[in-house]
């Protein structure tokens, strides 16, 4: 049975970095990125970024599109900046995808999905295999300030076949979960992780997926098992945000958080994230609404602007109302209904193994109306 040591600092109750699981590299002198792949809902615009750094590249960007963006959009504006792309419109057509467990376990315990970006990547993982791409960039649309040399020189770390991933060093807004950012704001050493927001990865040796919840992309670098071993290389730039925008956001992350948090809580000590049991779970949700009130109980203490205080106290009761209905038994119900997942995913590229052109992928999940591209080769040739 895996336990925790009793809580008697803030240690104790969160820990603020995971950077010791990563390797930090310099960028090779030379490598290859084989395409970029953007899970996009704002208006055609913000691919602006990506469109520049494909059209650079020389390799094509597939557009994700739901929300504002419309794949019309996407592939007009690729065309004026003269780079390739493949644009699919998701906005009322949903893949052929298998149902998964874990959505399941959230619906049943009153969370629900409120995005489709699990859906996306998991879309772009099958598109990448299909088309025979082992370095692919996964790119957020509010992120910038990639630099293609650098870039394609961080994807060759891939090629020593020791990493599942190599992260994008943030040089621009801390992208964290609302509760970390105030755990910041209090003045709190909190630092970041590598995510999907900028990830370079080898679609075609992981057989990992992103399930539908907050931190999805964190469960993806754990879903190929230990032991863990993941770079960070390169640089980009998060575009800035509010994170204490609204309360709901965070009531959106918390169960996410609470999860993911507790599975790299063991892996930091060298433990099977997947082994935990209910009881470690009781302990680390203990630990998880410790942190709230502590956090809460320091916000006026380090937040001179009343208004930002009262933003931030805002979204720390809501995530603590979200962490009532979080039970240690949900926790690990989700943790056994992912590793079934984990087998769902792997039997579903067993069957995508034949599928070995983006048209043939597209007609298989059910797109094969609602994508186009702006070039006549496909992008795999």
């Amino acid at each position: 049975m895996t336990t925790l040591p009793a809580p008697r600092t803030t240690p104790d109750l969160h820990h603020a970095s995971h950077r010791h699981l990563l390797d930090d590299l310099a960028p090779q002198s030379a490598g290859r990125l084989d395409a970029i792949i953007v899970p996009t809902f704002r208006a055609a615009y913000a691919l602006r970024d990506a469109l520049a750094l494909a059209r650079d590249l020389g390799r094509p960007l597939v557009a994700l599109c739901s929300g504002q963006a419309q794949a019309r959009h996407a592939v007009a504006l690729a065309q004026a900046f003269d780079a390739r792309i493949v644009a699919v419109d998701l906005h009322d057509v949903r893949p052929k995808l298998p149902s998964f467990a874990t959505d399941e376990v959230v619906g049943t315990a009153g969370f629900a999905a409120v995005s489709d970006l699990s859906l996306k990547r998991n879309l772009g993982l099958l598109i990448a295999r299909a088309a025979g791409w082992d370095r692919v960039l996964f790119l957020d649309d509010d992120i910038c300030g990639v630099l293609p040399d650098e870039l394609a020189g961080a994807a060759e770390h891939l090629n020593t076949g020791r990493y599942r991933a190599v992260g994008l060093n943030n040089t621009g807004f801390a992208d964290n979960s609302v509760v970390c950012h105030a755990y910041r704001a209090v003045g709190a050493d909190q630092d970041t992780f590598i995510g999907g927001g900028a990830m370079i990865i080898n679609p075609l040796a992981t057989r990992s997926f992103f399930p539908n919840i907050y931190n999805e992309d964190w469960f993806f670098l754990l879903g190929d098992g230990v032991p863990f071993r993941a770079a960070r290389s390169g640089t980009m730039v998060q575009r800035s945000y509010n994170p204490f925008a609204t309360p709901r956001r965070a009531t959106n992350e918390e169960l996410g958080d609470t999860l993911a948090e507790g599975l790299y809580w063991m892996l930091d000590f060298g433990q099977d994230p997947a082994a935990g049991s209910p009881a470690f779970w009781g302990d680390f949700v203990f630990r998880r609404r410790a942190l709230l009130d502590h956090v809460l109980s320091e916000v006026d203490t380090h937040v001179t602007d009343a208004a930002r205080a009262f933003s931030i106290k805002g979204s720390l009761r809501a995530a603590k109302g979200a962490s009532a209905f979080i039970t240690p038994y949900l926790c690990h119900e989700f943790v056994q209904a992912w590793t079934d997942d984990l087998r769902t995913w792997s039997d579903l590229l067993d069957r995508f193994a034949r599928v070995n052109t983006i048209e043939k992928a597209f007609a298989e999940l059910g797109l094969g109306h609602v994508w186009s591209q702006s070039f006549e080769d496909a992008p795999s040739l």
